[in-house]
């Protein structure tokens, strides 16, 4: 579809990517005494509120218009890539910090691009090898002893663990969906994992001995603001603007752009957070954002 004004999809995208690195920062704010999993229900429940009416107004297809087999598809995406992925994402998050995070998150591209060799037979190109390279080597140089800084050992090598399997579920859960994407609505599908992630947390606290504390943190004095703002911004609005992306220029350059995100959130972590900033974090980032960038336009 023709945008309205030229370079309106560009835009968009760059103001999700910048959407999301505030969220991040808020998340980060939030997490220092609000429970991972209480925050990942909190955003979730917030979410799926806004997104029915939201639906409803863009004149949506109804859930029932769905095949069975693909919202049972969507409904275990969204307990890989939100109920898991996000608690774990929150969990690293806690550990090495927004600044650090940025640069694992560069991992993602490399994770989709392996999982769609092996299920949906898409081919690796020498550029992205090249890109993946540039990525592997970025995390080795933000995460040695020099560019961790104060990070503790055990921080350090729990936080780029949980990480990591942050990206491998979320990379899975996308993936997983791939086809079914091409014929559902982005909001049904959207809503639809949003159930999904609810439903593993909902079973996952109903088992724990301590899901009364853990929902109980959400109220925790002076985190209110950091966690509702936060949750609003990253799991609504980033959501609308990266559809709007998606849909007024090119998937390959809208997916190039929100790498952007990566760049935003390390320099608002330096800015808001007070995170440590050196050489080797910087060059992390740079080689970074540079080896997704060749990843995804090569």
């Amino acid at each position: 579809m023709n945008p309205p004004f030229p370079y309106l999809g560009e835009i968009i995208s760059v103001g999700a990517a910048l959407t999301w690195a505030f969220a991040v920062i808020l998340f980060r704010k939030s997490g220092e005494t609000v429970h991972p999993i209480a925050l990942n229900v909190f955003k979730n429940i917030l979410a799926i509120t806004l997104l029915f009416p939201t639906i409803w107004l863009s004149g949506g297809v109804a859930f029932s218009d769905v095949p069975g087999r693909d919202c049972i598809m969507i409904l275990i995406s969204g307990v890989l890539g939100i109920g898991i992925s996000d608690t774990l994402f929150f969990m690293s998050l806690n550990r090495i910090g927004a600044g650090m995070s940025a640069i694992i998150n560069c991992l993602y591209s490399p994770f989709i691009i392996a999982l769609s060799m092996v299920w949906i037979d898409e081919s690796l190109t020498l550029f992205q090898l090249i890109g993946v390279a540039m990525i592997v080597s970025a995390v080795l140089t933000a995460t040695s002893r020099k560019g961790a800084g104060h990070l503790s050992r055990s921080d350090l090598v729990w936080g780029v663990v949980f990480g990591i399997l942050a990206l491998v579920a979320m990379a899975v859960g996308i993936v997983m969906i791939k086809p079914i994407l091409n014929r559902t609505p982005l909001l049904v599908a959207t809503q639809l994992r949003l159930l999904g992630g609810m439903a593993a947390l909902i079973i996952y606290l109903l088992l724990h001995p301590k899901r009364r504390a853990i929902l109980g943190s959400i109220n925790s004095i002076g985190s209110w603001k950091y966690t509702v703002t936060g949750s609003f911004i990253g799991t609504y609005i980033t959501l609308i603007l990266w559809m709007g992306g998606m849909k007024y220029t090119q998937v390959s350059i809208a997916a190039a752009l929100s790498q952007l995100s990566n760049v935003f959130t390390f320099t608002l972590a330096v800015l808001f957070l007070r995170e440590p900033l050196n050489l080797w974090r910087i060059f992390g980032i740079i080689l970074g954002v540079g080896g997704a960038l060749v990843v995804i336009l090569a």
